[in-house]
């Protein structure tokens, strides 16, 4: 795995938070307003090419924002 790249359970966890942005019809700009961090940090998060992702803090003030639970974010079972 390259530098760059997401492990399993990273983008899993990036997958589940771009799906309930969108449901909400949440721009990456609004919801980086949000959540408190730069207007680009959602673009980087949700791209492929760039190793940004969430920390728990991250995903802890989305489950604010999207009022759901932090588990909603994570796999029920572990990932292989």
């Amino acid at each position: 795995m390259g530098a760059n790249q997401k492990t399993a359970i990273e983008a899993y966890v990036i997958d589940k938070v771009k799906e309930k942005r969108e449901e909400l019809g949440l721009s990456q700009a609004e919801l980086a307003a949000q959540l408190d961090v730069s207007n680009g940090f959602i673009g980087q998060v949700e791209s492929s090419k760039s190793p940004t992702k969430y920390n728990l803090n991250h995903l802890n003030k989305l489950a604010i924002v999207f009022k759901c639970s932090v588990k909603d974010f994570i796999p029920d079972k572990p990932l292989k």
